[in-house]
């Protein structure tokens, strides 16, 4: 079992940054593919990002690219989701998921933190 811990929603304007945090609680962290997923309301959830077990590998859904940036802390269990320049288009809760099995699929969500861009 696999426990995460989104952090560092809130509300911003326009323009502004913010930084996402997740902390997951399993000790072969480093194995795990990670991503990021949102839902705006009335919508359903979608990607964001996903980074690699290592790093070394990222993904980006297209309307992110250039904007958010995911990283991982591999000893801190933690992966982050640098996100700049926002726009109330990105007003959604956002989550954090993790795929243990390469490839495989996103099997332990976090509860969720509220991003709210003000225009």
């Amino acid at each position: 079992q696999v426990q995460l811990v989104e952090s560092g929603g809130g509300l911003v304007q326009a323009g502004g940054s913010l930084r996402l945090s997740c902390a997951a609680s399993a000790r072969t962290f480093s194995r795990y593919t990670m991503g990021w997923f949102r839902q705006a309301p009335g919508k359903e959830r979608e990607f964001i990002a996903a980074i690699s077990w290592s790093g070394g590998t990222t993904y980006y859904e297209d309307s992110v690219k250039g904007r958010f940036t995911i990283s991982r802390e591999n000893a801190k269990n933690t992966v982050y989701l640098q996100m700049n320049n926002l726009n109330p288009d990105d007003t959604a809760i956002y989550y954090c998921a993790c795929a243990p099995d390469v490839g495989g699929s996103y099997d332990y969500w976090g509860q969720g933190t509220q991003v709210t861009v003000s225009s």
